[in-house]
C-alpha cells in the first residue's frame, strides 16, 4: 500500500477529506520521528511500538572486491507489532 492509498483509506474510514487525512498522516509521521530522535518509544496499545535502537559499529565486506569495510555505529528505527495486530493478520 502506498502513502496515497493509505490517505484514501483513512479519508474514507474517518469521513475526512483527502487533504485532512494527508495532513493527519504527515503529523503522525512527524510526531513519531521527533519522539524517536529524542530516544523515546512510541507505543500504540494493541497496534505496536516504534523504537530507536543503537546498532554497533562492525566490519563488513565489499562483495565486489572482498575488501573489509568499517560500518559505523548508527541508530535504526524498529517496530514491534502488538498483540491485536498479530492476531488480526493470523
Amino acid at each position: 500500500m502506498t502513502k496515497a492509498e493509505l490517505v484514501e483509506v483513512m479519508a474514507t474510514k474517518a469521513e475526512l477529506t483527502k487533504a485532512d487525512a494527508a495532513r493527519a498522516l504527515d503529523a503522525f509521521q512527524a510526531a513519531v520521528t521527533e519522539a524517536l530522535k529524542k530516544g523515546e518509544k512510541v507505543t500504540l496499545v494493541g497496534f505496536g511500538t516504534f523504537d530507536a535502537k543503537k546498532r554497533a559499529a562492525r566490519m563488513g565486506r565489499n562483495p565486489q572486491t572482498g575488501a573489509e569495510v568499517k560500518i559505523p555505529a548508527r541508530n535504526v528505527a524498529s517496530f514491534k507489532a502488538g498483540s491485536k495486530l498479530k492476531d488480526a493478520i493470523n
